[in-house]
């Protein structure tokens, strides 16, 4: 019994690991009540799961708050732009649904299709702001990169934040389960699958963390072609 209650006892790690993403979730919740800080939450919490996930826990709650204060306004601008985005896909479709013209397919699959390859964006837009000091521009491009690069890992990505609301949709008991983790264990999910991608493209040393890791891929591609 004592050696399950010690503290590097697998079952002690797992209660940890609840612990931490039960409260992660929490303060997810409260900083996205605003609504405009909701990037900057994102961004938080991608902060502090990527060190749990790498082993380099420090202090949950002061680590997401600096990187809350670190990451505000350019997160916020990445969000605003996100919700500007979404909005006119929404605008679009109540416009395809409710409008008396006729539109053609190809134009309805290609909304369908821009919107798809905005979220395969926007599954690693927070984690790259969160990870790397880079321009909005850059922070988009990266996304974009490796959301084709990697696109196997992508779309499990994907589907690691759809469960939950599949989840909350099949079982109002899970609300439950969901409003405790809804965002936080997804989150995770997602960063056990991205953390060695980034490892890739990160530099030796941690003083040269604002690397434009783009052109790094560009310069490693032509050193493969070469």
């Amino acid at each position: 019994m004592g050696k399950i209650l010690d503290m590097d006892s697998p079952v002690m790690r797992v209660l940890n690991r609840v612990a931490d993403l039960m409260i992660l979730n929490f303060l997810m919740i409260i900083c996205c009540i605003p609504i405009i800080t909701a990037g900057a939450a994102f961004t938080a919490m991608h902060y502090v799961l990527l060190k749990i996930v790498r082993g380099e826990e420090g202090y949950l709650i002061r680590g997401f708050f600096k990187s809350f204060k670190a990451n505000f306004k350019q997160a916020t601008l990445l969000w605003l732009m996100m919700l500007l985005v979404v909005a006119v896909y929404v605008g679009d479709c109540l416009i395809f649904n409710y409008s008396a013209l006729e539109f053609p397919k190809a134009l309805m699959i290609a909304v369908v299709a821009v919107a798809v390859l905005g979220l395969m964006m926007a599954v690693y837009v927070f984690p790259l702001q969160a990870r790397f000091e880079n321009s909005i521009k850059n922070t988009l491009k990266n996304a974009l990169i490796l959301a084709f690069a990697n696109l196997p890992k992508t779309i499990l990505m994907m589907v690691c934040y759809v469960i939950p609301l599949v989840i909350a949709y099949f079982s109002n008991y899970a609300l439950i389960f969901v409003f405790m983790f809804g965002i936080s264990a997804p989150a995770y999910g997602a960063v056990c699958l991205y953390s060695g991608i980034f490892k890739k493209l990160e530099p030796e040393s941690e003083e040269l963390s604002d690397l434009d890791f783009s052109l790094k891929i560009e310069e490693e591609s032509e050193e493969n072609d070469g």
